[in-house]
């Protein structure tokens, strides 16, 4: 599982992402035993 998203300018699609990312962790939190989870992604332009 995970998050995706989409948007019309590279900020909006990162802001868009991040809403996603916020709304998933509320229906699938982390266990309280996890560590810190960091991540990069990578975004193509066309």
């Amino acid at each position: 599982m995970g998050t995706a998203s989409q948007g019309d300018t590279i900020e909006e699609a990162l802001g868009n992402l991040k809403e996603a990312t916020e709304l998933y962790l509320e229906e699938f939190p982390l266990p309280k035993t996890s560590p810190r989870l960091l991540t990069t992604f990578e975004v193509l332009s066309a």
